[in-house]
């Protein structure tokens, strides 16, 4: 192995010793959702934000409580409703006919860990608001600009089976998301062991701070470091390229896509797989990384058409046909 890709490994086995005891505590309170526990680790790690689906009861809300206490962060859940206004997601100037000056109160979003439950819920506006945080990590209230703390993470729900009452996010934001999970159900096993722990009328949510913050962004400095092959580079562009021009690569399945991924998606899957490898152990990235990562990648940027919709294929059944036919390197 090369002695570079060596010393890489060294420091991604060191920097994610945290990984194990974050995803034990995790376990103590979430039963199952392994998938979810380790997207959400990886988003984290990614400095990416995440959008959840599954229908209510799945722990969604309740796993990204139990992330924000195991990592000792600071944490605010945003119930989105109709009549949610911007001002009280970003906060607002305030005049004091006092001082006859004004003052800033700032909103819910200055915190660490934002969780947007049921984000379909309120207006284009106020979903809106979240988009310069996002993206620039930072908020702007009237004429002041604001940096957000770090790490900072939006992580938002919504419900795909109550549709009334609901505004589809734009793709904009959507795009910013770097995962978008679609949560399942749990299996027996898993749904008996739930009963036994939560069945109870004074069931109280303990979950131990097992990491700081500052280990989470010292891990993110080496999970730059993480080695990708040129080969690994091309086999992310050529997933991504296939998603806009599937006939180039002898894809017959342009007539379902109305748009193919935005470069955010390469970024996306670059940054994802590496995040990948590090909750694995590992110092360099394989296709395997980009495979397990690349749907929840791209499910909420390919945009299928009425055609496909009316051949009932989704944009999941899009994205495997690309990655079925692409070549791993």
């Amino acid at each position: 192995m090369n002695p570079e890709i060596q010393e890489i490994n060294e420091q991604v086995r060191e920097a994610s010793s945290f990984i194990a005891p974050l995803r034990s505590e995790m376990g103590k309170v979430i039963v199952g959702q392994q998938y979810l526990i380790d997207r959400l680790l990886i988003g984290l790690l990614a400095n990416g934000h995440i959008l959840i689906e599954g229908v209510p009861g799945l722990a969604k809300s309740l796993s990204v409580q139990v992330l924000a206490r195991a990592i000792d962060t600071s944490f605010q859940r945003i119930q989105f409703t109709p009549d949610l206004l911007p001002a009280d997601l970003i906060g607002t100037r305030i005049y004091s006919p006092k001082s006859g000056e004004f003052s800033t109160r700032k909103g819910p979003i200055f915190s660490n860990l934002i969780l947007a439950d049921e984000i379909n819920r309120a207006p284009a506006k106020v979903q809106s608001a979240l988009l310069e945080a996002m993206q620039e990590r930072q908020v702007t209230i009237g004429v002041e600009t604001f940096p957000l703390a770090e790490p900072f993470m939006v992580l938002a729900t919504q419900n795909p089976i109550e549709q009334e009452g609901t505004y589809p996010l734009p793709e904009a934001q959507v795009d910013r998301f770097m995962f978008k999970l679609v949560i399942s159900y749990p299996d027996k096993k898993e749904e008996r062991e739930i009963m036994e722990r939560m069945a109870v009328t004074d069931y109280e949510l303990s979950v131990a701070a097992v990491v700081e913050p500052e280990t989470v962004l010292a891990a993110r400095r080496v999970l730059d470091r993480i080695y990708v092959d040129d080969k690994v580079k091309s086999y992310i562009l050529d997933i991504v390229f296939a998603t806009r021009a599937p006939s180039d690569y002898g894809l017959d399945i342009g007539d379902y896509i109305r748009y193919g991924a935005s470069p955010r998606a390469t970024i996306a899957l670059t940054v994802a797989a590496r995040a990948h490898a590090f909750i694995q152990g590992r110092g360099y990235v394989t296709p395997q990384d980009v495979k397990t990562v690349g749907m929840d990648v791209l499910r909420h940027r390919v945009i299928v058409t009425y055609e496909a919709e009316a051949e009932e294929l989704a944009s999941e059944d899009v994205i495997r046909k690309v990655f079925d036919h692409i070549e791993v390197p």
